[in-house]
């Protein structure tokens, strides 16, 4: 019978939820502030060197530089999170993070201290990438694992919220800060939301300490203290017998990876830059965005319980590849209610659609061993093919062509498309146990869902 000290199921699974839902949200302001402050300050600040557009794409390219430690950061996480504990490993990340971004609230300027200001910016965000590199799949195996069978699109899909939360709260972070400096924001006023990451960082380790190990990850650990293939590297696992899921893990993410900060960080640049529009214009879109994006994505992800993950990921790449054209046309236009429309098609559809999904299918697709490794490797190596310079890429295309954004536009179809081909060959594994989840051979009764139902 449960006691004070023994959480019940129930308990458990909310902790765990919590857990991975503020964590996320707490550690994606915290990378989101950077996107931000990159789009808008950056340049000016830390590279006055260069040419007004060229700095905006040197500044923006910063950005990319965390992507860079993300892959590391994965393989880390991923070893200590299948060996020691998802807990212990997300407090790990949680740390770096915060430190780092609490640092770049104080470094010095390029009119400072030259040189070493922006190579130090640089460092600062290659550790912010190795802190996400960790997070993201620990805090999506946390929901998931600790979820009741037929609700796991459901509860995975809460941690997916971070992302737009953080930007959410980052952008309305940078918008009071510009607020509250007025013209000396350029000077000081930026680092006022890389500061109050301490405050939040405060509340996220309260949440997480409270959290539970899986009791999917207790049982495993246990049962592979007594094997031989325990002295065994998790990467090493991987790579030997589960090369089709991180595949299918890697190339699933293009529709969404580059593709959302395009609609976000990027936006911020070309609405400022290219269209010579109000800097709170592109914030006023990331924010709405972000917020229907928001309430969008669980809905989606109990959709998911209802029709198969891949079903529903194949829906939301075909509203992408539709709605590409509209959305960049949208925006285009400079005007204030387009701008903001345009975001919101993207991110409230198409982006909600196939990123609510994945937390489930990437987690149904690796048995618990390796499952932090699995997941964590193949999100983030897709983010440093894909995700990591694309607000930058993004940027050159439109200097190429003129401002125009058709070559931007070719880029989000592109992308999606060869996203849906990977996930059309993941199976469906909705109605198993995680537990039952061993290697992933190809069986008669595990064919693609796309193919089978």
């Amino acid at each position: 019978m449960p006691t004070a000290a023994t959480p019940t199921p129930e308990q458990v699974r909310r902790r765990s939820l919590q857990s991975g839902t503020i964590g996320a949200i707490v550690e994606w302001y915290e990378y989101t502030i950077y996107g931000v402050a990159a789009a808008l300050v950056f340049g000016h600040l830390f590279f006055p060197n260069f040419a007004p557009g060229v700095g905006q794409i040197v500044s923006l390219a910063t950005f990319g530089v965390g992507f860079l430690a993300r892959p590391v950061g994965a393989f880390v996480a991923g070893h200590l999170g299948d060996r020691i504990g998802r807990k212990s490993t997300l407090i790990l990340t949680f740390s770096i993070m915060t430190v780092a971004t609490a640092a770049i609230g104080f470094v010095p300027t390029y009119q400072q201290i030259g040189v070493a200001a922006p190579l130090l910016l640089c460092v600062l965000r290659l550790a912010q990438g190795f802190a996400v590199g960790g997070e993201w799949g620990g805090a999506a195996i946390v929901a998931v694992e600790n979820a009741p069978r037929g609700r796991r699109g459901y509860f995975g899909s809460w941690p997916q919220i971070g992302v737009s939360a953080g930007l959410l709260l980052g952008t309305a972070s940078v918008s009071f800060a510009s607020w509250i400096s007025g013209d000396a924001f350029e000077e000081w006023g930026w680092r006022l939301p890389f500061l109050f990451s301490v405050v939040l960082a405060g509340i996220g380790f309260l949440i997480r300490l409270r959290a539970t190990e899986s009791p999917a990850f207790l049982a495993e650990k246990a049962k592979m203290d007594a094997e031989l293939e325990r002295r065994k590297a998790p990467a090493a696992i991987l790579f030997r017998d589960h090369r089709k899921p991180l595949l299918i893990t890697i190339f699933g993410r293009f529709a969404e990876a580059g593709n959302y900060y395009l609609f976000t960080t990027f936006i911020l640049s070309y609405v400022t830059t290219t269209l010579g529009a109000p800097k709170s214009y592109g914030l006023a879109a990331s924010m709405i965005g972000a917020a229907v994006n928001i309430v969008m994505i669980p809905v989606f992800g109990a959709v998911s319980d209802r029709i198969g993950r891949v079903r529903t990921f194949l829906i939301g790449g075909t509203l992408i590849v539709a709605t590409a054209w509209p959305s960049f046309a949208l925006v285009h236009t400079g005007q204030l209610w387009a701008i903001v429309s345009g975001v919101v098609l993207f991110l409230a559809l198409g982006h909600a659609m196939v990123y609510a999904p994945l937390p489930a299918l990437y987690c149904e697709m690796f048995p618990t061993s390796v499952r932090y490794s699995g997941i964590s490797i193949g999100y983030q190596m897709a983010s440093i093919l894909l995700a990591s310079f694309t607000p930058a890429l993004a940027s050159a295309m439109v200097l190429w062509a003129d401002g125009s954004l058709w070559m931007v536009i070719g880029f989000v179809i592109v992308t999606t498309l060869i996203a849906m081909a990977a996930i059309a060959l993941a199976p469906d594994r909705r109605d198993r146990e995680l537990s039952e989840i061993g290697a992933l051979h190809k069986h008669a009764d595990d064919a693609p869902a796309f193919s089978s139902r």
